[in-house]
Formats: structure tokens, C-alpha cells, sequence
């Protein structure tokens, strides 16, 4: 499984749905429920499974999935 397929898993925890099939240009817009307090379960829950750490300025230049994903690569690379 690849980083963004472990990506996908995550969202389908945190977002109840086994049906979700994430891409970069996904926002918030296109999944259900995607609000305020589970945005915040789901960077926590990627911290968590990839054993890194998001600064808050990095989490609020996000406008999609693609821009959360290059952060989570780029600190995977760091790591």
C-alpha cells in the first residue's frame, strides 16, 4: 500500500465510509462531513499513523487533499 492508499484508509476511518476514494483535488466540499472538528480528528489521526507532526501554519495553506499529501511526503522525507 502506497502513502496516499494509507491516506485514503484514514479518511475512510475518520469519516465513517468505506466508500471514499480521496484525490489531490478533493476539499472539504466533497465529503460528507467534513467540518471544523473532524478536520482536526484527521490531521491527528495521520500524525498518528505516520509518527510525524503538522505545524499549524502548514495545516492552514491547505486548500486540498493534494496539499495535505505533499506536506505528509515531505516530512515523511524528513523523518
Amino acid at each position: 500500500m502506497n502513502t496516499f492508499d494509507e491516506l485514503n484508509e484514514i479518511f475512510r476511518k475518520v469519516f465513517y465510509d468505506d466508500d471514499i476514494k480521496i484525490t489531490r483535488e478533493h476539499t472539504s466540499e466533497d465529503v460528507d462531513g467534513w467540518d471544523s472538528l473532524s478536520h482536526l480528528n484527521l490531521v491527528v489521526s495521520v500524525e498518528k499513523h505516520f509518527g510525524i507532526k503538522f505545524n499549524d501554519a502548514e495545516i492552514a495553506k491547505w486548500k486540498n487533499v493534494g496539499e495535505l499529501y505533499d506536506s505528509l511526503v515531505d516530512l515523511l522525507q524528513k523523518k
